[in-house]
């Protein structure tokens, strides 16, 4: 017997016992989950005993070589009734409109789970989500991986020691980096149809969604495009750039949506640029109301005051450059800003040299674990995930009230204890999402 199995320890060669060890199934094996596979596996303490995909030829190569002996799935029903008792836990890294449908089969049968970002398609999936998290007590994890790094434990510990405080205006970006936000790439109509490659299960990638024609604008990636399958570029994004301050300046749901720019408006893809406000209520002591202003596409590079600027040698001024994704905080004194990129990276101030002020406190010191292994840890009953679906899902929420004024392209006002738009009855029916294909409606029921 193999020294790891017959000691109860990790031995030399980094063999873990099965009983520190979590299984997982993983819905997703191509694409992002290259990364999120590995790293969910990283030490040793998760092995994989099943994979799931439509595709099996869509880049899922490294993690097939990796994990040989693993069991492979078209249908993740089939998976989890098939793999059920050799599962723990379950990974979904799918396009955004079946995150939902496989997170919330993987809870209902006890399974923990990990769902890449956005949490789901539509504001109702995070609701149905969240009531979930809460009725089977599982661990979750959304995968907005610079939620657990050094740059967010040093946003948090500003904002305990004052130094983000009074945050009344964050201006929000993103430079364009997909297909439909090139004027020349652009479409304003659903593609036509070709021949499916044939190791794809076009049926099963559409799953609860409508099913289009296939087209290769859709698979393997450049879904994000359509409001049908993604959430474009805000909810791409937008979880890695709005995240820390969402979450530690307590921003909750807005209660007014803004559309100043919708260019190239359809209703298929996504903005060739956006330009979107949203007003959030005062939350209490040193958390006033707040504007959050986002700005995808051309034309996204932020507007910086002079005063805010770095003062070289000779007295001359120079432009802070902040990156292609980010936000800027301002507080209401007007002394500083707050800059955050995206991800995990930490904040720095405008201008640089009041970062001087504070020394020790700007700088940030990383977390034991990552997002992906504090998950596994987790599931083990060893700590706990810094974002949980209670977490993430108030996030994409926030998200998705952006996207569903991108679609229709105006004005909006929300009431965030009712979830619900007030005198706009086409808004509250995209809340809900559209009505799930046949075969797949028991997910959408009331947990």
């Amino acid at each position: 017997m193999p020294s790891y199995l017959a000691l109860g320890r990790t031995d030399a060669e980094g063999n873990v016992p099965p009983s520190q060890r979590v299984n997982l199934g993983c819905v997703g094996v191509g694409g992002r989950a290259g990364a999120v596979i590995p790293a969910l596996t990283s030490n040793g303490h998760a092995q994989v005993t099943a994979f799931c995909d439509v595709d099996f030829k869509a880049g899922a190569e490294r993690n097939l070589k990796r994990f040989p002996k693993a069991k492979k799935f078209a249908d993740f029903r089939t998976m989890l009734d098939e793999m059920g008792d050799d599962i723990d836990a379950v990974s979904v890294v799918t396009p955004d409109h079946t995150h939902f449908t496989a997170a919330m089969d993987a809870m209902c049968r006890g399974k923990h789970v990990y769902v890449e970002k956005p949490l789901t398609h539509s504001f109702r999936e995070s609701d149905l989500l969240m009531q979930a998290e809460k009725k089977f007590k599982v661990i979750t994890q959304m995968g907005n991986q610079g939620h657990t790094s050094a740059g967010a434990l040093q946003f948090q510990h500003l904002v305990s020691k004052g130094i983000i405080h009074d945050i009344v205006k964050i201006d929000a970006w993103k430079s364009p980096s997909l297909w439909f936000m090139d004027a020349k790439k652009r479409i304003n109509q659903y593609p036509g149809e070709m021949k499916a490659p044939d190791s794809l299960n076009w049926d099963l990638w559409c799953g609860p969604a409508k099913m289009m024609p296939y087209n290769r604008k859709y698979h393997p990636f450049d879904w994000r495009a359509f409001y049908l399958y993604g959430n474009g570029m805000l909810g791409d994004w937008g979880a890695h750039i709005i995240d820390f301050a969402h979450h530690w300046l307590k921003l909750g749901l807005p209660t007014h949506i803004k559309c100043h720019q919708m260019q190239d408006h359809n209703k298929v893809i996504f903005p060739l640029a956006s330009k979107l406000s949203m007003h959030f209520p005062k939350r209490g002591d040193k958390l006033p109301a707040c504007d959050l202003n986002w700005h995808d596409g051309i034309g996204w590079e932020p507007e910086i005051d002079e005063k805010y600027w770095d003062v070289n040698k000779d007295g001359s001024k120079k432009k802070p450059n902040p990156g292609g994704a980010g936000s800027l905080l301002h507080n209401k004194d007007g002394d500083y800003l707050v800059k955050r990129g995206s991800h995990g990276s930490p904040s720095q101030l405008y201008p640089r040299i009041k970062m001087r002020d504070f020394g020790e406190e700007m700088k940030a010191k990383g977390p034991k674990l990552g997002h992906e292994q504090s998950f596994i840890q987790a599931c083990m009953g060893k700590g706990e995930t810094s974002s949980p679906f209670s977490v993430g899902g108030e996030l994409t929420q926030v998200l998705l009230l952006g996207v569903i004024c991108q679609f229709l392209n105006e004005d909006l006002e929300f009431d965030p204890k009712t979830k619900q738009f007030k005198g706009n009855d086409k808004a509250n029916k995209i809340l809900a999402g559209p009505a799930p294909r046949k075969g797949w409606e028991t997910f959408y029921k009331p947990v």
